[in-house]
């Protein structure tokens, strides 16, 4: 899903991406309670990143939606380790 960047505010302030916290909180879920959230988070979060790369100016939280995406790629790891081990071992 692709959204249009957002007009700039009437004196062009960037605004924040619309998926910057729910990234952000996918990451975070995913991480410590809901694996299955984890790669959710890292594939949202490199769509809004690219959405902000294309228009660096229109938006203003590339680091919250980042810090969202890396926690969802160490809790793909994470999960993904998990499922191993307990394969491995029951």
């Amino acid at each position: 899903m692709s959204y249009a960047p957002p007009p700039p505010g009437h004196d062009g302030v960037p605004q924040p991406h619309p998926q910057g916290t729910a990234v952000l909180a996918l990451g975070i879920i995913g991480l410590i309670a809901c694996g299955i959230l984890a790669p959710v988070a890292w594939v949202m979060g490199s769509n809004a990143l690219r959405e902000i790369d294309r228009n660096p100016s229109a938006y203003s939280n590339r680091g919250t939606v980042q810090a969202g995406m890396v926690l969802g790629i160490v809790g793909t790891i994470l999960w993904i380790l998990g499922i191993i081990l307990t394969v491995t071992f029951s």
